[in-house]
């Protein structure tokens, strides 16, 4: 019996865990995630994760770019953008990632097209279970939603830094709350990913 049991654990402990550093295109100095993630994850799944490492709220559009193949979640919105989507949540990260230092492209919000660079660090076989992906590290706040892409990002920093700047008070009364571009914290995003299973 006891052995039974051992074998039914086991089968739980994922074939494969990825890890992945994830940077956001064109933005210096680098907002960057590094995660770790279960290989038999959907690329929907993966989508949620992302979404909550980097601090957006899943207001838009997005798609996986991957060996010229393109993952979205099958939608009315996407279908009206008359591209050719694969089913993301039919597909594993494992069966379209297939080595380390493999690299893909995560797009989110199609208007101010923020795109992500993963690089698969490493793919290792786990000693025991990845109950919920993991945060590692992490480094500055992604720019807040509809801010209007690299530009529109770059130009909210000028006018809240600067009191001084013609839209200082336009922008921070569009923030809504305090936005503080430097800030990162991996336990408060880590918190966030153990309610992911």
């Amino acid at each position: 019996m006891a052995k039974k049991a051992k074998d039914s654990s086991s089968q739980s402990v994922p074939e494969s865990v990825y890890q992945l550093k994830v940077t956001l295109d064109g933005i210096r100095p680098p907002i960057w995630r590094r995660i770790q993630v279960r290989g038999d994850i959907s690329l929907f799944k993966l989508h949620n994760i992302l979404q909550v490492v980097m601090g957006w709220y899943d207001y838009h559009l997005h798609q996986f770019s991957i060996e010229g193949e393109f993952y979205s979640v099958i939608s009315r919105e996407a279908d009206m953008l008359g591209d050719d989507f694969k089913d993301e949540k039919k597909v594993k990260l494992s069966k379209v990632i297939p080595r380390e230092k493999f690299k893909f492209i995560y797009e989110y919000d199609f208007g101010d097209s923020w795109n992500h660079n993963i690089l698969v660090e490493k793919i290792f076989k786990p000693q025991e279970d990845l109950l919920h992906p993991i945060c590692l590290k992490g480094k500055r706040s992604a720019p807040p939603e509809d801010c209007g892409g690299k530009g529109g990002y770059y130009h909210l920093l000028k006018a809240i830094n600067d009191p001084n700047h013609p839209d200082h008070a336009d922008m921070l009364e569009w923030l809504e709350h305090e936005y503080d571009p430097e800030y990162f914290d991996a336990d408060i995003v880590n918190k966030q990913l153990a309610e992911i299973r």
